[in-house]
C-alpha cells in the first residue's frame, strides 16, 4: 500500500449532491476529523432537483437549465463544511444526467443516468468509472444505497447498482485497467430506523415555532425496522458540520433549528446519529449494547483513527504508486 494513502480509507456513492450530507453527513465529518481518507463519488449533478428560493427559479431545466452546475457549488461548499477534501463526479461532471423522479420524460434523457438500468453498454460505461475510482483510492469501506435506492429514486436505484458492480469489478484481477485489483472488505447500505423517524416526528411537533409539516405515516414509507440496523456512527460532535454542510445544499434544503426539510416542506430531525447496515464483510468490535458496530471500520487489521493536523479534514487522497 502507498504511505500516501491514510490508513484508514472511506468511499461513499450517492446519486445527487445533497444525498451525502442527508444521509451520511455525521459518519464523513467524524472520519475526516479523525484523519481517514473520506471520498465522495457523486453519480449527476442533480439538474431535475426542484428549487427552494424563488429567485433561483430561472436554474430550473425547463428555463435556464443551470441548477446542475449551481449545485456543483453547494456541493463544494458542503464538503467544506465537511471537511472532506475528495469529492468527485462519476466519469467527471456533467456526464450523467440527473434522471427526474421516476416515469417522468428526463428518465429517457440521452445522458439520463436511468439509462445504466436498460442499456447494457452504459451500464459497462458507469461501472468502469466505478472501478477507477475503486481502485484509485483503495476504500476498505464502501457505503451506498439499498437496490430500493432508499425510497425508489431511478438515480438511487442505479447508484447502488453501479456501486455494488463496480466494488466486485474492482476485485477482479482479470480486468485490466491499468490500476491493479482492489478488493473492498466491507459494504454498508444507508438505513434509517423507524425509531429514529418517529422520535423526529415527536419532536417536530412539539416545535411549534418550526413552520416545516410533521411527517404522517405514510410518508415515512422508507424506514425500516430497528432489527435492520447492523451499525451506528455517533457523529454528534459533527452536528453543526452537518447542519452547515445541510444549509449549504440552499436549493434543495431548508434548515431550521434542529430541523431540515425539503420542497416538499416535510420536516425531518438532523441526525447525528446515522443508521447502517452491514451487506458485504463481517461485523467487528466495538459494540454497542444492542451488537450493533459503532465503527464502520471494525474488525478490520487498519491503524486506529489518529485526528488530522489542524482539527480534521485528513490527507486527500493521492493517486497509488
Amino acid at each position: 500500500m502507498s504511505a500516501r494513502l491514510p490508513q484508514r480509507r472511506l468511499l461513499l456513492v450517492h446519486a445527487h449532491p445533497d444525498d451525502e450530507t442527508i444521509n451520511n453527513g455525521a459518519t464523513m465529518a467524524r472520519h475526516a476529523a479523525e484523519g481517514a481518507g473520506v471520498t465522495l463519488l457523486t453519480c449527476t449533478l442533480g439538474e431535475h432537483g426542484e428549487i427552494i428560493p424563488p429567485e433561483l427559479a430561472e436554474l430550473e431545466w425547463d428555463k435556464g437549465d443551470q441548477l446542475g452546475g449551481y449545485r456543483v457549488s453547494e456541493l463544494a461548499a458542503a464538503m467544506s463544511a465537511l471537511g472532506v477534501r475528495d469529492h468527485r463526479f462519476l466519469g467527471g461532471a456533467g456526464r450523467f444526467r440527473d434522471s427526474g423522479m421516476i416515469g417522468t420524460a428526463a428518465n429517457d434523457g440521452p445522458r439520463a443516468f436511468w439509462r445504466v438500468a436498460r442499456d447494457p453498454a452504459v451500464f459497462a460505461e458507469a461501472v468502469g468509472y466505478a472501478v477507477d475510482v475503486v481502485r484509485d483510492v483503495r476504500p476498505q469501506v464502501v457505503v451506498t444505497y439499498d437496490p430500493n435506492g432508499g425510497y425508489g429514486h431511478p438515480d438511487h436505484i442505479a447508484a447502488h447498482r453501479v456501486a455494488m458492480a463496480g466494488v466486485e469489478s474492482a476485485a477482479d484481477e482479470s480486468l485490466v485497467t491499468g490500476r491493479p485489483a482492489w478488493a473492498v472488505s466491507k459494504v454498508y447500505w444507508n438505513v434509517q430506523p423507524r425509531s429514529a423517524a418517529e422520535r423526529g416526528q415527536v419532536a417536530l411537533a412539539a416545535a411549534p415555532e418550526i413552520s416545516f409539516r410533521v411527517p404522517a405515516a405514510e410518508d415515512l414509507d422508507d424506514v425500516v425496522d430497528d432489527e435492520s440496523v447492523t451499525a451506528v456512527v455517533d457523529g454528534s460532535e459533527q452536528l453543526a458540520a452537518k447542519t452547515a454542510a445541510l444549509a449549504a445544499h440552499a436549493t434543495q434544503v431548508r434548515v431550521a433549528g434542529e430541523f431540515f426539510a425539503l420542497s416538499n416542506g416535510l420536516g425531518f430531525a438532523i441526525d447525528a446519529v446515522e443508521c447502517y447496515r452491514l451487506v458485504r464483510g463481517r461485523a467487528g468490535a466495538p459494540f454497542d449494547a444492542q451488537g450493533r458496530e459503532q465503527d464502520l471500520f471494525g474488525g478490520l487489521e487498519v491503524a486506529p483513527p489518529s485526528p488530522a493536523p489542524g482539527g480534521g479534514g485528513g490527507s486527500p487522497v493521492q493517486p497509488p504508486q
